[in-house]
């Protein structure tokens, strides 16, 4: 177990927001996670779980409290025959690269996501019309209990963006899914043709955490933002990205708070124009 005492989490936030923790811990294992939870739970300790943080926003300063990273957790196998096997901590463009490398159909979308396994099950993560939830098998995860429960994803109710795991706070421990054999040229072109439609229409060279809003039904968040002339607005270093208002760059070195204020400011204002509620859907931790 690697333990940190105030550690800086700048390194460990897409945002690169300066947050220091209390305690900054990484277990090497699922078994090491579970009795340090435990270990927790007893001292009835606030923590906090934290993945690849590219879906959070740390909007104080400090976080009082346990910070626990699952990095260290990502073992993952992935056979010929499309069977794949991975802990919470895996980088899901990782799982998906090797999927591609061996031919097999079903994650190519997952290229350009920066998250964890585990995150991303929470949050149901897709793009280009795809999810997770499709591809996957079983998920093993800790309820509220500390109990670790097997289920097969048909059977955990979930939607778009959003999972019952994330409304409970389970934590996902590891997940299988099977993936069919695909055209390993096809499948290439496609994850490129992908990857330069993100780069041409996403701020990739500053730091951010993806899109801030889920896109209401029938609709898109950021077209909505933009429609509003929002898109270059900013405050104390935070702005609405100048290239696609659904995302908010940290381009001048803002604080959490500031990223935080702009994003209920845009919210309000989405509210105020439309009367439309937009849904965060990234989390704002307040320490």
């Amino acid at each position: 177990m690697k333990i940190k005492k105030d550690f800086d989490l700048v390194n460990n936030n897409t945002y690169k927001v300066h947050t220091i923790a209390d305690y900054f811990m990484v277990p090497e294992s699922i078994s090491e996670l579970i009795t340090l939870l435990k270990e927790l739970k007893e001292k009835n300790a606030k923590y906090l779980i934290l993945g690849g943080g590219s879906n959070i926003l740390f909007a104080t300063p400090r976080y009082s409290g346990y910070v626990i990273s699952l990095k260290e957790l990502h073992n993952y196998t992935v056979s010929k025959d499309g069977h794949i096997s991975a802990e919470c901590g895996v980088m899901l463009p990782v799982l998906a690269r090797k999927a591609l490398d061996l031919g097999l159909e079903g994650l190519e979308w997952a290229l350009g996501i920066p998250g964890t396994i585990g995150g991303s099950v929470a949050g149901n993560a897709g793009a280009y019309l795809c999810d997770i939830f499709t591809i996957l098998d079983e998920v093993t995860y800790l309820d509220e209990n500390l109990n670790i429960v097997t289920q097969k994803a048909k059977d955990i109710p979930h939607e778009y963006r959003h999972s019952v795991i994330k409304d409970h706070h389970y934590i996902v421990l590891k997940i299988t899914m099977n993936l069919k054999k695909g055209n390993k040229e096809e499948l290439e072109s496609l994850a490129k043709d992908r990857a330069l439609r993100r780069s041409s229409t996403q701020p990739l060279d500053y730091p951010n955490a993806g899109s801030v809003f889920r896109n209401p039904e029938g609709l898109f968040a950021g077209k909505l933002i933009e429609d509003l002339g929002l898109k270059g607005y900013n405050i104390n270093g935070a702005m609405v990205s100048k290239l696609h208002a659904n995302f908010i760059i940290n381009y001048a070195n803002a604080q959490g708070q500031d990223i935080a204020k702009l994003i209920y400011y845009v919210k309000d204002q989405v509210k105020e124009k439309y009367n439309i509620d937009l849904i965060i859907e990234q989390i704002i931790e307040r320490g």
